[in-house]
């Protein structure tokens, strides 16, 4: 298979849906995008893997949001990997790429590289927020860490937060093409019922902590039709998740030609970050002279890096904040 060929597929999002068992989902494929996350920072395995887990997870959640929105996927604990932070840019306009970033926080000497990555987290939330721009309100739901994976967190959380089934798939890791250097990839697939009214428990809940799992929502026919989709699900290899040599709609007719599956518009994904001299500016427009001194190094210089992307600024202190002596081109206010 061709170089060209792969790339038609890669840092992708494909729409589906099962006609016969009323279920929509996802494909997603994250290639140079992961490699580019990745390459902003110098992680441990551990804390790549968990990256690379949320990364795949924000790129499937994140397709369905609105054109201009933002949404993030968040990990906070007191384990060793403390912090996990995500966004999802949408296209500002249709038929262009969403951007993907992201950053992690971790205690270097409390981890434990033997160990199961995602037991570096401990206790803690799995966070979703969604910015609908200016003027509107943010949504932003918690659940509790729970389950054996990032995935398992998101599962619990539409469970718990939405009461919609929700079901993932995942592969990450890195690969070697023949005489091509190392590289990350990643790929997995999202299903989700689509009820025609709001579901409820139907009895007790049997996830972990105490949360709501899928299977407590369905039953009878639908629950029959989530069912035999998982099966079919569980049938598929990693190799066939990440690629890159099986595209994702034959993936999807390996895997449910009787479901009778449909595909709707590729959204291509790419790195991306927000960051700028302007919002640095605009985040230190709160703080007084005197906090401004606080940050100012001993050369007389503020500096600032972001945290997903690892641009560097550096700020006359004078231009700073709500008592800015100098305007931002130093000119005298």
């Amino acid at each position: 298979m061709t170089l060209t060929t792969k790339i038609a597929w890669d840092d992708t999002v494909l729409p589906f849906q099962l006609d016969r068992s009323d279920i929509r989902g996802r494909v997603a494929r994250l290639d140079t995008t992961l490699d580019r996350i990745l390459d902003q920072h110098d992680y441990p395995a551990p804390v790549e893997a968990m990256v690379a887990e949320m990364a795949l997870l924000t790129a499937l959640i994140g397709q369905s949001i609105k054109l201009r929105w933002k949404l993030s996927l968040q990990v906070r604990s007191d384990g060793p990997i403390r912090l996990i932070a995500t966004d999802f840019l949408a296209p500002e306009e249709e038929g262009e790429p969403a951007r993907i970033r992201a950053y992690a926080s971790y205690d270097g000497e409390r981890l434990d590289m033997r160990a199961d990555p995602f037991a570096q987290l401990g206790k803690g939330y799995f966070a979703i927020l969604i910015d609908q721009g200016q003027d509107m309100q943010p949504y932003q739901g918690i659940t509790p860490l729970a389950g054996a994976s990032l995935s398992a967190c998101a599962e619990a959380y539409f469970a718990q937060s939405e009461q919609l089934p929700t079901r993932f798939m995942l592969g990450y890791g890195e690969s070697r093409e023949p005489g091509q250097s190392a590289g990350w990839r990643a790929g997995g697939v999202m299903l989700q019922l689509m009820p025609e009214a709001s579901l409820q428990a139907k009895g007790d809940a049997t996830g972990e902590e105490g949360l709501l799992h899928a299977d407590d929502l369905v039953d009878g026919e639908e629950g029959e039709n989530w069912s035999r989709a998982n099966l079919l699900l569980d049938t598929v290899d990693v190799l066939e998740l990440i690629g890159p040599h099986i595209s994702p709609t034959d993936l999807l007719i390996r895997l449910f030609h009787e479901e009778t599956p449909r595909v709707f518009d590729t959204q291509p994904v790419g790195f991306g970050c927000t960051c700028s001299e302007d919002r640095v500016r605009q985040s230190l427009s709160i703080y007084s002279a005197k906090d401004i001194a606080h940050m100012t190094l001993d050369d007389g210089r503020v500096t600032a890096d972001c945290q997903f992307c690892g641009a560097h600024y550096e700020f006359d202190p004078l231009t700073l904040g709500f008592e800015a002596e100098k305007a931002p081109d130093g000119t005298p206010r």
